[in-house]
């Protein structure tokens, strides 16, 4: 297998984690069953990203945190014209706030389910964010629309729960 192989096969699998994850958490009205079958995907997409990583650093990168840095630059440079590499470090929140997530869901699915709403809401938010960037405009291909779909799911399913909460036909 190739760096570049394993580098993207990685990264779809954290991506189809983090999709299969949320869909069956936003769906499973709390049933524990679903919680833990949300929970493995969630683990699988986050081990899935850790090994990601350590491909890209190994096959593009040489263990250089200034390469991947002007790596990131120049991508972003490209996309949006500017010339800014930080966003390597967005990454490196988003990996270790995935690994605190795994670990507090680890923890106990109750415990998990009784976080704060707006805590949960900022964190898939950015999730999202930077999963749609990676996915959408910074990919082009089969994973961008694979990403376009799951976004057009993911929006369909929240649509539908606030119309059923908006009338009082969901509690969860």
């Amino acid at each position: 297998m190739t760096g570049e192989f394993l580098t993207k096969i990685t990264v779809w699998i954290a991506l189809a984690g983090y999709a299969i994850s949320l869909i069956i958490f936003l769906q499973s009205k709390s049933r524990a069953n679903w919680d833990a079958i949300a929970r493995i995907f969630w683990t699988a997409g986050c081990i899935a990203m850790l090994v990601h990583v350590a491909c890209a650093f190994q096959f593009y990168h040489h263990w250089s945190h200034s390469a991947a840095y002007n790596e990131t630059a120049r991508q972003t440079a490209e996309v949006f014209g500017l010339n800014w590499g930080g966003g390597i470090i967005i990454n490196y929140i988003l990996i270790i706030g995935w690994i605190v997530d795994v670990i507090w869901w680890w923890r106990g699915l109750a415990i998990y389910r009784k976080r704060s709403k707006i805590f949960s809401i900022v964190w898939h938010v950015f999730l999202f964010f930077i999963f749609f960037n990676a996915a959408v405009v910074f990919e082009d291909g089969i994973l961008r629309w694979l990403w376009l779909t799951f976004s057009s799911a993911l929006v369909f399913i929240l649509f539908q729960k606030s119309s059923k909460r908006s009338i009082g036909l969901n509690e969860s």
